[in-house]
């Protein structure tokens, strides 16, 4: 308790209540998320200033960027898959298959369409 006898009275107003509606969320195109994300990969870039800059949430252009980052990372597997492809061509049948086949897998293969 305060010696001196005086108490300060703080008021504390709730502008919204837990639970109740919240403003409209605001839509972002892909063309300013696309630009933002390619200000926020150059090199030496702070991105918690650059969301400041652009009026976002850091947070906000963190997931962008690693949304981003996660396409092109599937993209470059999925060119890599296609890339590592063998084809092997019997007659009309072409047979395309991973380098990691197992060889009884792929004398099956072969097999079969040898036969049909």
């Amino acid at each position: 308790m305060p010696t001196g006898g005086s108490f300060q009275l703080i008021e504390a107003v709730v502008e919204r209540l837990d639970g109740g509606p919240v403003g409209e969320r605001r839509r972002w195109s892909d063309e300013y998320k696309a630009q933002a994300v390619a200000a926020a990969m150059a090199p030496e870039v702070n991105i918690s200033a650059l969301a400041r800059r652009l009026g976002i949430s850091p947070a906000q252009l963190f997931g962008w960027r690693r949304a981003y980052l996660r396409t092109q990372d599937e993209a470059a597997s999925a060119h890599r898959s296609l890339q590592a492809l063998t084809e092997i061509v019997i007659g009309d049948a072409v047979i395309r298959v991973n380098p990691d086949i197992g060889e009884a897998d792929l004398c099956r293969i072969i097999r079969a369409v040898r036969t049909a």
